[in-house]
């Protein structure tokens, strides 16, 4: 029988979805099942995205421009302008959702052993990003007792090696919602210069912002041109996470015109999601307002329904819509399969993110999950409920 390439074997399941087939099986046998596992929102896509596919004119479905049109790459400079984020068209490359980007992006900066830096726990797919790329992850441990912030400075300080060519961050961060200050920023920004490496931010979360508190790009950090990558998409910003539109971000043009490479490889990307995506950029403020209030509302519920369960602990989130819980048990993974299998409230239960696939330390966020807070509050009420009964059975 052929053989398995050592890369494909040592891609890693996503911790996000490994669970599906045992969700699915509850869901035939008749059970209601509560997703807070994924960060699908509930949220309606804005109606002007929409009509502008429906009322299109198309007759012939071409490719469309391997970086995207430049009008709609002008149209997309416009959006970072009035987030006091400064680029040109130039600057831009539309991609196939932020995870092509992100690729690209890799396969620009570094070469077969290279390594990047991530603070973790981190969103899942960085990993197979980094695998796919042949790229080595380096972690930096952030920790639950301090919300996640920003680690040491001098812990990126001692991982930098030859190797190193970039640190890595996702801000407001997935899975942990924790929003990097602009102390933080330029901390980052000095030791990549310092290094001569680059600062790659992932802000697809960018709008996602609360406490009063304002997100702070790596692109408004004066002296780091050459060395800012910035891994942006609609999918959380618009609720349209099926459109597959992401942006490449820099001032670095030999880092664009590398990235252009890889992209003319892949041809284009779709032209209804780029139609849809720039008619979306026309949505008012407001529909961001009332859509960071509700998530908002939805936290604060949930991490005070959290709070109420013996043993529980949790971060407090200042973006996205995810938060990390550390349960009084041993194995989330085992929990989260045996919610599915073995237990049930009134014939419902809830699917949760086991924490462990969010780190690349062995052994870190195993009584770790994660909790994408992207349902109604009924629903998250509903579920910690059942969260909490299901612990005092498994636990007893």
């Amino acid at each position: 029988m052929p053989s398995i390439s050592r890369k494909g074997l040592s891609m890693p399941q996503s911790p996000i979805r490994k669970l599906v087939p045992f969700a699915e099986n509850a869901k035939k046998k008749g059970m209601k099942v509560i997703h807070l596992n994924i960060g699908q929102p509930d949220i309606k896509t804005p109606q002007i995205a929409l009509d502008a596919v429906k009322n299109n004119d198309l007759t012939v479905l071409e490719y469309s421009r391997t970086e995207g049109s430049e009008a709609f790459r002008e149209k997309v400079a416009g959006y970072y302008a009035k987030n006091e984020i400064f680029v040109t068209a130039n600057d831009i490359l539309i991609t196939t959702g932020g995870s092509e980007a992100l690729s690209f992006a890799m396969g620009s900066i570094a070469d077969n052993c290279d390594e990047i830096i991530i603070p973790e726990p981190f969103y899942a797919n960085y990993n197979g990003f980094a695998t796919a790329a042949g790229i080595k992850v380096v972690p930096v441990v952030s920790k639950i007792e301090d919300n996640f912030a920003l680690p040491p400075i001098e812990d990126f300080e001692k991982l930098i090696t030859p190797k190193t060519k970039a640190i890595l961050i996702c801000n407001p961060g997935n899975p942990t919602g924790y929003l990097y200050s602009k102390e933080e920023i330029l901390k980052l920004a000095k030791i990549v210069k310092e290094h001569d490496i680059y600062l790659i931010s992932d802000e697809v979360y960018r709008e996602f912002a609360y406490d009063n508190k304002k997100h702070f790009s790596i692109l408004q950090a004066e002296g780091l041109e050459q060395n800012a990558i910035v891994i942006d998409s609609v999918s959380k910003r618009y609720s349209m996470c099926g459109a597959r539109i992401g942006y490449l971000v820099t001032k670095n043009k030999e880092v664009i015109a590398t990235a252009i490479k890889f992209a003319q490889a892949r041809l284009s990307p779709p032209t209804y999601a780029q139609i849809a995506t720039e008619a979306a950029l026309d949505t008012p403020q407001s529909y961001f307002d009332e859509v960071r209030e509700e998530y908002v509302s939805r936290r604060d519920l949930l991490i005070s329904e959290l709070k109420k369960l013996d043993g529980v602990k949790v971060a407090r989130p200042q973006g996205a819509f995810y938060c990390i819980a550390e349960l009084p048990i041993k194995d989330a993974d085992d929990f989260a399969q045996w919610l599915l299998e073995d237990f049930r409230v009134a014939n419902e239960t809830v699917m949760v993110a086991p924490a462990a696939g969010f780190y690349a330390t062995e052994g870190l966020g195993k009584n770790q999950i994660r909790i994408a807070y992207v349902l109604d509050k009924e629903s998250l009420k509903r579920a910690v409920h059942i969260l909490g009964e299901a612990l005092k059975s498994y636990i007893g």
